[in-house]
């Protein structure tokens, strides 16, 4: 029997399409391994948001290669679909499967040569018989690829157009997670406020369907474009007995000229607006977000108003990345390209606002008491129980009773120290 070890990298839609491959691998004979070194086949899933990820994924799997010479290496996800014309050359890669070909990898390492497709013919959301069994939280992919031109972005080159998953497999699935114990779902996608579009439906839809339909405690909502926030959408969401408020806007600038050469159509003062109604209407929501900094023909003087817009916003947490040149998107012919370092810099400075929002957003939490989703294993590190408030706290839990875990329990925060909060007492 054939033993496969599969590597993820990247975003939820790549882990949720992880447990379609492994499902396709062992329903074909093939056995899952832990350890690299008892496979014979070494899966990589790959991401390509950045030009740093690409190079990662070259580098395991070269890796892979010196390790053991006789391991059969396999390239799927984002840099196998838009990087395809110019793998063949590469030694260390037995097999490449774009996006649309992986969640079927039996068929494609079952074949004498190299396997690569067109881009994204027709979306197969495959069903999923059980989720990763070790996980308290489970994902759920709703929709696939992105309609939108980016000016940074190759991601739409790498899945395609929009493609929704339609409301029966939907419920169908989280029916199927309700019978495997799982306490909360995570609706994820490339783009999930593009949801129905292709079908004459909205993601509010979606939600409503959702609600009434199903049986889970939990749910949460992926990245959305604030544009797609509506206030339909916020109305029900605020009286919502399901859906968390935790909520993750894709801003990528604070600047609106920044903003115009990425090719968003909004304006800070809309989405500052948006954040604002969002923490009014909601009894602290977390507020997540994404910041690319050194953007082409970013300016210190642009850089400057995105830092200060930011420092007056009411945002929870800020993800903050240095601008990536990939090749084929318009940004990468763009004039004015930022210096690495200068990149690294304004990322420093925004990661540091985002420790103090995070600081800031802890406190007002404390000495409340929250529901919290125990998570299933102790932490590796500590060897506290921890879990997760509906507003996306990680809370360290100062308990050692077993019996709590994958339950939703009430917890009193009790303390923030070295960036962790800490509960101290669980009641069922």
């Amino acid at each position: 029997m054939e033993k496969f070890f599969i590597h993820t990298m990247g975003c939820k839609a790549n882990q949720f399409e992880e447990i379609i491959i492994e499902e396709n691998l062992t329903k074909h004979g093939l056995k899952k391994v832990s350890k690299i070194n008892e496979a014979d086949l070494y899966i990589l899933n790959s991401c390509s948001v950045t030009h740093k990820s690409d190079n990662e994924a070259f580098y395991l799997l070269r890796n892979a290669k010196h390790k053991n010479p006789l391991i059969k290496t396999v390239l799927t996800g984002c840099v196998a679909q838009t990087e395809k014309d110019s793998l063949l050359q590469y030694d260390f890669i037995d097999y490449i499967a774009g996006n649309d070909e992986k969640l079927n990898l039996y068929d494609v390492i079952s074949r004498t040569s190299y396997a690569v497709s067109d881009i994204m013919s027709k979306e197969k959301f495959s069903k999923v018989s059980i989720m990763d069994s070790g996980k308290t939280r489970a994902s759920l992919k709703i929709q696939d690829g992105c309609d939108n031109r980016c000016s940074y972005c190759i991601i739409p080159f790498a899945r395609g157009k929009s493609r929704s998953a339609d409301i029966d497999f939907i419920i169908n699935e989280i029916h199927n997670l309700e019978e495997h114990g799982f306490k909360e779902v995570v609706l994820t996608g490339i783009h999930i406020g593009l949801w129905g579009k292709d079908l004459g439906l909205s993601l509010l839809d979606l939600l409503k369907v959702i609600e009434k339909r199903t049986k889970i405690k939990r749910y949460r909502l992926g990245s959305l474009n604030p544009l797609e926030i509506t206030d339909e959408m916020l109305d029900f969401l605020a009286v919502s007995d399901k859906f968390c408020p935790h909520f993750h806007l894709s801003l990528q600038s604070a600047c609106d000229k920044t903003l115009r050469s990425m090719n968003r159509f909004y304006k800070v003062d809309e989405y500052l607006r948006l954040i604002d109604r969002i923490n009014s209407k909601f009894n602290l929501p977390f507020l997540g977000s994404d910041i690319i900094t050194g953007f082409a023909g970013e300016t210190e003087e642009d850089f400057e108003v995105t830092r200060k817009n930011l420092e007056k916003s009411g945002l929870s947490q800020i993800h903050t990345f240095p601008y990536s040149i990939r090749k084929g998107t318009v940004g990468a012919e763009m004039p004015n390209q930022v210096d690495d370092r200068e990149k690294e810099r304004r990322a420093n400075i925004i990661k540091s606002i985002s420790q103090k929002k995070y600081k800031e957003f802890a406190g007002k939490n404390l000495g409340r008491v929250c529901e919290v989703l125990v998570e299933k294993h102790p932490d590796k590190f500590d060897g506290m129980l921890k879990g997760v408030t509906s507003n996306f706290l990680t809370v360290h839990l100062d308990t050692d009773d077993l019996t709590k875990t994958n339950t939703i329990c009430s917890v009193e925060l009790s303390q923030f120290k070295d960036g962790k909060i800490y509960g101290k007492k669980l009641f069922s």
